[in-house]
């Protein structure tokens, strides 16, 4: 359906009404009711009303800048006006005439497509020419041959629509030069028929002039519009003139009762610095009243086509929004010094029945980054599946704050039976794998202890689940912990959501929960155990039969379980529950030291906890907090399991 559509904004209608809106009054004759309140109801006014659109220039931009204008015909096709007017350079032109043709039957051939009439405004692309054989009138022959008079006008509906030359020569060099004043005057030629057609529309509702050049914004144009000006304002109802060339969309406002109005572009060059400050490829929407007229602007490929939305289009398209992944299969390892030298490879699959078409792409506001191989684009029909690979560089250099990461972009467009969709574009960062330990870091002075002061709502520790290999089976879950408050729900080291285990401290209200054989076992206590500002430890042991909550090395709950953990893929965070999206809520406020996680049950009964534990082989994750290597806190049980730093947790000296 659209081949073409502006991603960046909704639809931009800017609305101007010249004249007044009249509402008709009450008649009760054409509103029928058996129902109360028709006297709240205004019936419509029954003048003879039309739709007309205007097309910008398009010419200066690319060779596909015509998909652009291909795009604008099936808009207004959808809106089905009486006509379309041009204002100008219509195709790229300064060329020899071979050229020329083929442009020219490339632009008719797209504009022949409209549903309602069109009628051409010449610009200075469809009439210089640059190359040997320059004829005198240079390509005016071949624009009167192929397109249509160089002025023109024509009744429609009561109405006149005045079609203007703006690139005649000078009548004494021949030059042809927008840029000089002297080459931007009106021949007494074009001036007479400007006279006649004037007059002959005096009795006319409405009189609509087009050209290329806005000669009314004066500078290098000169002053030779003023003449034109006096004779559209003597005439009493000339409404609006409508121009191009300078693409970008610039509203001049209303003199002696006539508003004119510059368009942008309809696949010419468009710089598109701001589209709402219409920089923007567009057009015009005309609605013709008596009295009064209403524009409207619309970016290209706004328009919908509702009936191609069908509930079977609306289904998939839903579907294929809340099934299309873009699956991380290998990231590149990193090392202590920051070089990478790996591949990164993503996937994606066509969830539903209906072919898509992906687009994917790396990149990443790290310049040291380099990508071997940045872009792939495939069409993926039912079920299919493709693999983006791509080797990924980075520069040795020190691991620091300005480190930024690998992002994978995914465009995907539905494909259905003559519609075509884009899904809003998704993103997933890819993070290499840290190689790395904590004797990388700056050796500590003697006597000093680190911990992370978490600051309770945007801090946190995340550790992927793939980097995090716990068995089944017995296992334990330990820390130190200095709370500055407690709130009613906080999570201390969780890896939730029906599934896996979780530490909690809510109200200071210790709790340790196992998801075993499908449901939670929980070891908790009733009463507040824990002090704010005052260090505890606690311990949560899973041994295969029971789950136990240790404080400060005290045996204070335990409940009876057994079987399977249940799994999940969710991160391990360290200083906050997790959601079922893999993000931190319900946030600890206070610090943290010596996070650690072992295979095999710890503690059967009381024990005087280590401030400092060593790792040994069951060790899975041991978070001494000596450091940070950039985004990342460095684990101590030897796994690798480095989780990423989310906020800014700070260390200080415990």
């Amino acid at each position: 359906m659209h081949t073409y559509r502006s991603r960046r904004f909704a639809l931009l209608a800017g609305l101007w009404i010249l004249g007044s809106v009249q509402v008709s009054a009450q008649d009760p004759d054409r509103i029928q009711t058996d129902r109360p309140g028709r006297e709240l109801l205004d019936v419509p006014a029954e003048d003879e009303a039309f739709t007309f659109a205007v097309f910008g220039d398009r010419t200066g931009g690319p060779a596909e800048g015509v998909k652009i204008l291909a795009q604008a015909v099936e808009d207004v096709n959808l809106v089905q006006p009486d006509l379309v007017m041009t204002v100008g350079d219509l195709i790229n032109g300064y060329n020899t005439r071979p050229e020329w043709m083929v442009q020219m039957t490339e632009f008719t051939g797209i504009m022949d497509r409209l549903l309602c009439p069109w009628y051409p405004v010449a610009g200075n692309h469809d009439v210089y020419w640059r190359g040997p054989g320059r004829p005198e009138r240079e390509h005016e022959a071949d624009y009167e041959t192929h397109f249509g008079p160089l002025w023109y006008a024509l009744r429609h509906k009561d109405c006149w629509f005045l079609s203007l030359y703006t690139d005649e020569p000078n009548p004494e060099t021949g030059e042809r030069n927008f840029s000089k004043a002297e080459c931007q005057r009106m021949s007494p030629e074009q001036m007479a028929f400007l006279d006649q057609a004037l007059k002959r529309a005096s009795g006319a509702r409405h009189v609509f002039v087009f050209l290329h050049h806005p000669r009314w914004l004066g500078g290098n144009y000169g002053d030779d519009w003023e003449k034109v000006h006096q004779r559209l304002a003597a005439a009493g109802n000339v409404t609006a003139v409508f121009a191009g060339h300078i693409h970008r969309m610039v509203h001049s406002g209303v003199r002696d009762g006539i508003e004119y109005m510059t368009l942008a572009t309809v696949g010419g060059g468009q710089s598109g610095i701001s589209p709402e400050a219409g920089y923007l490829h567009h057009w015009n929407l005309v609605t013709v009243r008596e009295g009064h007229i209403a524009v409207s602007t619309f970016p290209v490929g706004a328009a919908m086509d509702p009936r191609q939305i069908t509930e079977e289009v609306s289904n998939q398209v839903r579907a294929l929004s809340s099934g299309l992944q873009l699956k991380v299969i290998s990231t590149p390892e990193m090392d202590a010094k920051g070089a990478v030298d790996g591949e990164i490879i993503v996937e994606v699959t066509n969830p539903q029945a209906t072919p898509i078409e992906v687009q994917i792409g790396l990149e990443s506001a790290d310049s040291r980054w380099l990508f071997m191989r940045n872009h792939h684009h495939e069409r993926l029909e039912a079920g299919q599946k493709t693999q983006f690979r791509a080797l990924a560089l980075h520069q040795r250099a020190e691991i620091d704050e300005s480190l930024r990461f690998p992002v994978a972009q995914l465009q995907a467009d539905y494909l259905g039976e003559n519609v075509r969709i884009s899904l809003p574009a998704r993103s997933t960062e890819i993070a290499p794998r840290l190689k790395a330990t904590p004797d990388d870091l700056p050796p500590l002075p003697p006597g000093f202890d680190y911990s992370m002061d978490f600051n309770g709502t945007t801090d946190a520790l995340v550790l992927a689940s793939d980097s995090l290999d716990l068995p089944d089976g017995p296992f334990t879950l330990e820390t130190w912990l200095n709370a500055k408050r407690f709130g009613e729900r906080t999570g201390l080291i969780c890896k939730t959501e029906s599934s896996e285990f979780g530490m909690f401290v809510n109200g200071g209200k210790p709790s340790f929960i196992v998801h075993l054989n499908g449901a939670y076992v929980t070891a908790g206590v009733e009463a507040a155990l824990l002090e704010v500002d005052r260090w505890h430890h606690i311990a949560g042991v899973f041994d295969g039969q029971e789950v136990r909550l240790y404080v400060d090395g005290q045996p204070v709950a335990a409940a009876p379980g057994k079987g399977k953990r249940t799994r999940n893929a969710l991160p391990l965070i360290i200083g906050a529950d997790v959601n079922s999206k893999g993000k931190s809520t319900s946030p600890f406020h206070g610090s943290l030291d010596a996070v650690h996680l072992s295979s095999g049950a710890r503690y059967a009964g009381a024990f005087e906890p280590v401030a400092r534990p060593d790792a040994d082989d069951t060790s899975r994750l041991l978070l001494q907090f000596d450091g940070f290597l950039g985004p990342w806190s460095l684990d101590s049980s030897g796994q690798g399991g480095h989780p990423r730093i989310q906020g800014q947790p700070d260390l200080t000296r415990r």
